[in-house]
């Protein structure tokens, strides 16, 4: 579901640029934001392609791009080389546990890892402004 505020944290930031709210973008938007997983472009575009067949890759790629400069996702690489994108707006910091065999991410939070790094980056002087902790192996299912 998408939020009054993360429309207009969009339409705000598209006319920092001087560029057009296009009714296009606003449907790539509302379909993004809609879907509650890490997407690749090539998935959104399916999505949106469902409700919008004239809607073209181009527009897709382009519209994540923006989203990700305006801050309402990310753009996540990881092991398999394939690019997805995550909803950044109103979610909390999170890790990834990743499935090697089908791929599955599962978003994890620890206040005691978060404490931990913290914790190291005091010890050692540093000022971390980012971090990603990303753990690889087999999810349950594929275990069995």
């Amino acid at each position: 579901m998408v939020s009054e505020k993360e429309t207009k944290m969009f339409e705000d930031y598209l006319a920092t640029k001087d560029l057009k709210h296009s009714q296009q973008r606003k449907e790539i938007l509302h379909i993004f934001l809609g879907i509650d997983k890490h997407l690749t472009a090539n998935e959104l575009y399916m999505s949106v392609q469902k409700k919008y067949p004239a809607i073209g890759y181009a527009t897709i790629y382009r519209t994540l791009k923006l989203l990700c400069e305006c801050g309402l996702c990310r753009e996540l690489s990881f092991e398999d080389g394939t690019t997805r994108y995550e909803h950044l707006y109103g979610h909390q910091h999170h890790d990834h546990l990743i499935c090697t065999k089908c791929g599955r991410f599962v978003e994890v939070v620890d206040p005691q890892i978060e404490s931990l790094q913290e914790k190291l980056a005091k010890q050692h002087g540093f000022y971390p402004q980012r971090h990603r902790m990303e753990l690889y192996g087999v999810c349950k299912r594929c275990k069995r």
